[in-house]
């Protein structure tokens, strides 16, 4: 299961973030390679961020997954990602940084509740 998570200093009042997550699930989804019903996306605002000494609209990311990560994709995700966030949150693409991490599925658990 993929899973996304991105922090950013700019506040998200007032931003459209159902559109953010829906395009940075079908973006992970689509170059991973897997179903977006398999695709997590964390959107977090208001982080306090510094990067390169400032405080200007800045974000960090970190994609894990259980396998489909590779140079390769990885130019393409962190494009695709870099231009979700320079569009819907106005954070140029020269601040933003993506931590990539490819992961065996023994480190992850997936727990479904049935009442």
């Amino acid at each position: 299961m993929p899973c996304l998570n991105l922090s950013t200093n700019v506040s998200l009042d007032g931003v459209d973030t159902s559109s953010i997550l829906a395009e940075a699930t079908s973006s992970v989804a689509s170059i991973i390679g897997k179903p977006e019903s398999y695709v997590m996306v964390v959107l977090k605002g208001s982080v306090p961020i510094a990067f390169g000494g400032t405080q200007e609209p800045a974000a960090y990311g970190e994609l894990a997954s259980i396998g489909g990560l590779n140079p390769t994709v990885n130019k393409k995700l962190s494009a695709a990602i870099a231009s979700i966030v320079e569009t819907k949150l106005n954070v140029p693409k020269s601040r933003f940084f993506i931590k990539f991490e490819d992961t065996k599925a023994s480190y992850y658990e997936t727990f479904a509740f049935i009442f």
